[in-house]
């Protein structure tokens, strides 16, 4: 019952783990926040022996842009989460109420893919629940009251977040929580591809559902090879800053699907599907005749591809050999690519809206070289990432804050768990 469960969040055994989740500082807000939902959930649809789940947020440490080439990422979870109070139930009709948007009924009888869907918290549900039915998982319905504070559209992931908790549900109500964390990456993936509508590639739901750092290589996308890289940020004297622009992605999908769209286009001209196949000197040698047939953005943008996979390797080795400074050189280096080459930074749809564009300006001024930053996730709108120094943070957050609004700025840790069952 949710009285029990509320007095098993308040066990030093439960502590434990939350100070793990979200740091010892944030204990006491977090154990008012899962009491609050626990509560809600009662509210909305009653008692019962209700379970808990929690998935995490995540930013993109290096490889911008690459996954969906079967590249190579750096990529951790933070510690802004998704959480849900989850009672089963007979049937085939799921009720999630998400706070601040209220109640969506999706029925799992019918799995297949409907365009009307596209974009919405229905298509998500099913999605995930058709993806693992697709391998043999079993499914049932659910009554699930849900709270998140990873901020929608901030780069951080929302959506894998949200597609990571909803695999980590099912597979703890109804597969005894026996679906590895690759897998529900991959089934959250699946979801957002097809049932949602967007062409994103593995890296969110990836980093999301392994937690920690990791570096990943997609070169096999089915079996994708994944390794963790220790980051203590506080052992270097930095922060981790993640900006929210305030930018919409609103009628930005086209602008994010044409960037996998030309790579492949690039590859798909020298015979293969994604660039990852397609080797570097090849494709710097038909640079003339991909020119002519393609354009230039999809060559530059593939010149990024290139690049940005060499990147990810020279960060994660900087970090292996605690070469700080030389990780941060390619964070930067990174985000100058993301601009020049990739192009991701602002759309073309509306050249006087360029709010990730002044944010980094910004932040060059207020770091004066003492620290970087670059483009976060997708881009073209929402935030930018800057690891800042410690002595700089409050300055740092003051002089952003002032342009973009009180709590734009969020200091962030990494999270050493991806998605989990709570207790």
């Amino acid at each position: 019952m949710i009285a029990e469960t509320i007095l098993q969040l308040q066990s030093e055994k439960c502590a434990e783990l939350l100070c793990r989740l979200y740091g010892k500082r944030n204990l006491e807000n977090q154990t008012k926040r899962y009491i609050a939902a626990l509560n809600a959930f009662k509210a909305q649809y009653g008692d019962g022996e209700v379970q808990l789940y929690s998935a995490p947020g995540r930013t993109e440490v290096g490889g911008n842009h690459t996954d969906h080439q079967n590249g190579k990422v750096l990529a951790a979870a933070v510690n802004l989460d998704a959480i849900a109070v989850v009672l089963p139930k007979p049937g085939t009709t799921i009720r999630l109420f998400s706070e601040g948007y209220g109640e969506v009924q999706a029925d799992i009888s019918d799995l297949a893919a409907n365009t009307e869907e596209y974009g919405t918290t229905k298509a998500l549900i099913r999605g995930v629940a058709a993806a693992m039915h697709k391998r043999g998982y079993a499914i049932g319905a659910f009554d699930a009251y849900v709270t998140s504070d990873v901020l929608s559209g901030s780069g951080l992931s929302s959506s894998a977040a949200f597609e990571v908790l909803l695999g980590n549900i099912f597979s703890g109500l109804y597969n005894q929580g026996a679906v590895d964390a690759i897998t529900l990456a991959q089934i959250g993936q699946e979801a957002e591809n097809i049932h949602f509508g967007k062409p994103c590639g593995l890296l969110d739901q990836m980093a999301s559902s392994v937690g920690s750092l990791v570096y990943v290589d997609f070169g096999n996308p089915q079996k994708p090879d994944v390794q963790p890289v220790s980051l203590d940020l506080q052992t270097y004297g930095y922060a981790l800053c993640v900006v929210d622009t305030k930018g919409s992605h609103a009628d930005l999908t086209d602008e994010y699907a044409a960037i996998p769209g030309e790579m492949r286009s690039v590859a798909a001209a020298l015979g293969k599907t994604v660039l990852s196949e397609v080797d570097k000197q090849t494709f710097y040698q038909n640079i003339p005749a991909l020119r002519e047939k393609l354009g230039d953005r999809p060559v530059l943008r593939a010149m990024h591809l290139y690049a940005e996979n060499e990147r990810a390797d020279a960060q994660r080795l900087a970090l292996e050999q605690k070469d700080f400074s030389g990780f941060l050189k390619l964070v930067k280096a990174s985000g100058a690519s993301s601009f020049q080459y990739l192009q991701n930074v602002y759309t073309s749809k509306n050249v006087q809206s360029q709010g990730i564009s002044v944010a980094l300006a910004l932040s060059d001024e207020l770091l004066q070289g003492q620290g970087v930053s670059r483009v976060q996730g997708g881009g073209f709108a929402g935030t930018i990432q800057a690891y800042v120094p410690e002595m700089l943070v409050e300055s740092y957050r003051s002089g952003i804050e002032a342009v973009f609004g009180q709590g734009a700025c969020h200091i962030l840790s990494i999270r050493p768990l991806g998605g989990l069952r709570i207790l």
